[in-house]
């Protein structure tokens, strides 16, 4: 991942991504040696809040924080593209 010039970030917004968009904003928590990303998602999916971490392999230990959910990665209704079609609001 890097930055990219907002010139060009808009451009590729308006030629290359599927409407609507997701609306989100992004927070980065360190804890514990790890970084938390928590995603905050607005319009159609305003109330959703997702948090992942990045860990080094998929068997490493690490001690879940008490603001953390049900375990969603493997359901297809958080996936963005999914999101889309089928926005939290309606669920």
């Amino acid at each position: 991942e890097y930055e990219i010039p907002t010139e060009d970030a808009n451009l590729m917004l308006d030629n290359l991504c599927e409407r609507p968009l997701i609306e989100k904003t992004r927070y980065k928590i360190a804890l514990d040696g790890l970084t938390w990303e928590i995603d905050e998602f607005a319009g159609d999916n305003q109330g959703l809040i997702v948090a992942e971490v990045e860990l080094q392999d998929e068997n490493q230990q690490f001690e879940k924080p008490d603001w953390i959910g049900e375990e969603v990665s493997g359901d297809p209704r958080y996936f963005n593209s999914n999101l889309i079609k089928h926005p939290f609001m309606n669920w």
